[in-house]
């Protein structure tokens, strides 16, 4: 030990002078379980002092952001809020679809059925036609009772067969 810490701690030198005796006394086969205890002494803060603190805090962050991930497409599965209703649609349902259906781009063919109608898509965008069917139903009295959708070759496009009623 340097002059220096033998001035400044006497304490320390006096205490490492002992440990160092004191380890010096252990036989071979001693110095060798007490440093294996030590290693995994060592190891077991380590796992239990560091790691699984850090494992827990990382799954709580992942289970947050999953919440906070469906939270977020809920609300934007929700719309927008406004105070001002959307205007109703009257009349006949084969106007009302056909009406809300040129809002979206969606070319129908309707056919009459008791209390509805029948509405057949040959090609549309499943989005325009989700947003349409949505529409029919929050600016009428008009509900989907059944939908048939077939997937087309062209991706995100399929034909449809809607009924509507009241």
């Amino acid at each position: 030990m340097s002059d220096f810490l033998r001035t400044q701690l006497p304490t320390l030198d006096a205490g490492l002078s002992r440990a160092g005796t004191w380890w010096h006394a252990r036989s071979a086969r001693e110095r060798g379980m007490l440093a294996a205890m030590a290693v995994l002494l060592g190891a077991v803060a380590l796992v239990y002092g560091v790691v699984k603190p850090i494992q827990g805090a990382r799954a709580a962050a992942l289970a947050d952001i999953r919440t906070y991930e469906t939270l977020n497409a809920r609300i934007r599965a929700a719309g927008t809020l406004s105070a001002v209703r959307p205007q109703r649609r009257t009349g006949a349902p084969e106007v009302i679809a056909t009406q809300s259906a040129g809002g979206f781009g969606v070319a129908l063919t309707t056919t009459p059925i008791p209390d509805g109608v029948r509405a057949s898509v040959a090609d549309a965008s499943y989005d325009s036609l989700v947003q349409w069917l949505a529409d029919v139903t929050t600016t009428s009295d008009l509900r989907v009772r059944r939908v048939t959708l077939q997937r087309l070759g062209s991706p995100g496009h399929v034909s449809a067969t809607v009924e509507l009623g009241q």
